[in-house]
């Protein structure tokens, strides 16, 4: 298939333009968020909003899985393996959904260039750090054993990426089945779902980070859609 838009690009082509754009995102997301001062203020005043409308339910679902290894240590593999669903997601989009790739794939590099802006202006520190008596369940069950966790170098908890990959699996599937199986097309969403539960609970995120998420995967939609329309009429002309 050639590589018209909309349809599937050439494999070894896509496959470098990844990699050197995760790499380039990977090197740009560890340059922000470096203001621990600033992201301990972001984080007071957002569990002040939070408290304000009684949205701060962080430190009781985080004491509730802390106080439940059986659950603890599952939501660890779930909070540190999605890249592997992430990955699946769009290897499979490209072999078995060519002509959903194209939207798909902008509205993931979107995403990833509309987050760094804000993780530069609204650096923020995760509730295992910010709120008193949290406990830090990755660390606590953290089978890959990363001593960096404890001691981060740059503080992006909002929106949670974590949610927003999760988002954007969910949207990929979606756009993918929707039409031959709607029902099926729909179960997609169970995964953000579980995942705004485990990032809440084992205190890395805050429920106004999953709505920043919700936010940011409809930008990037918009964005893409946009981008995708420029392609088209200039490849018309």
């Amino acid at each position: 298939m050639t590589a018209r838009d909309g349809g599937r690009p050439r494999a070894l082509g896509e496959l470098v333009f990844l990699l050197l754009w995760f790499l380039l995102f990977a090197r740009l997301d560890a340059a922000v968020g470096k203001d621990f001062a600033a992201a301990t203020a972001h984080a007071l005043a957002l569990q002040s909003a939070e408290h304000a409308v009684h949205l701060d339910i962080e430190l009781s679902a985080n004491r509730w899985l802390a106080g439940n290894p059986v659950l603890g240590r599952p939501a660890v593999y779930l909070y540190r393996l999605y890249y592997v669903v992430v990955a699946g997601t769009l290897l499979w989009v490209f072999v078995r959904h060519g002509d959903v790739y194209r939207r798909v794939r902008r509205t993931m590099v979107a995403m990833m260039v509309l987050v760094l802006p804000v993780y530069w202006a609204v650096p923020m520190s995760p509730p295992r750090f910010a709120l008193p008596g949290a406990v830090d369940v990755v660390a606590a069950y953290d089978f890959l054993h990363l001593q960096s966790w404890t001691n981060p170098t740059h503080y992006t908890a909002m929106p949670s990426m974590h949610v927003g990959w999760s988002l954007w699996c969910a949207y990929a599937v979606w756009s993918a089945l929707r039409g031959a199986h709607p029902r099926l097309a729909l179960l997609a969403w169970v995964f953000p779902l579980l995942m705004t539960a485990d990032v809440i609970t084992t205190g890395n995120h805050y429920v106004l980070d999953v709505v920043g998420s919700v936010a940011l995967l409809g930008v990037s939609i918009v964005a893409a859609s946009l981008c995708g329309r420029l392609v088209r009429q200039s490849s018309h002309r």
